[in-house]
């Protein structure tokens, strides 16, 4: 139950407090796109994530996009935030995440992955090493498999 368990939580990607990601050593972010920066099917951007990406390269954070998603959504939400992207990476394998790792340059250990699905962002970091932050969804509408996982999470870890 461990894999499934983050280490850290925030509402909203931009309540992610950069300071406390400073004080914990992580240099390397690697974001979910669909309901941590973006709505389901939605191409714009939540509010505040923009800003908050922006301050986050300015304070010398590497962030890389990383989503099951396909190549153009996801390569034109990267490009409105000036991130690099890993595309169809079937999360939770660890080979998106390893990929997501050589782009940023950071270490494991000073790498974190912000996601809002358990069964996927959180398993997925946890298989690589990688210390997690769980955000809530932005919206309840997701895709069918989704949904069944999302059911799935309430049951066995007690997420509301």
């Amino acid at each position: 139950m461990e894999r499934f368990r983050a280490d850290h939580h925030a509402q909203t990607l931009p309540d992610v407090s950069l300071d406390e990601l400073a004080a914990l050593g992580i240099r390397g972010i690697v974001v979910d796109l669909d309901n941590t920066v973006c709505e389901y099917r939605r191409p714009e951007l939540a509010p505040g994530v923009a800003d908050w990406v922006r301050t986050a390269q300015q304070r010398g954070f590497a962030l890389v996009l990383v989503s099951n998603n396909f190549t153009e959504r996801v390569g034109s939400v990267g490009a409105q935030l000036g991130i690099p992207v890993v595309p169809n990476a079937l999360k939770p394998l660890p080979f998106a995440f390893v990929r997501a790792l050589r782009l940023l340059g950071t270490p494991r250990g000073a790498t974190i992955v912000i996601g809002d699905q358990l069964f996927t962002d959180v398993l997925g970091a946890k298989l690589v090493g990688l210390r997690t932050l769980l955000t809530q969804p932005l919206d309840a509408r997701d895709f069918p498999l989704t949904r069944v996982l999302r059911f799935l999470e309430r049951t066995i870890a007690g997420r509301t």
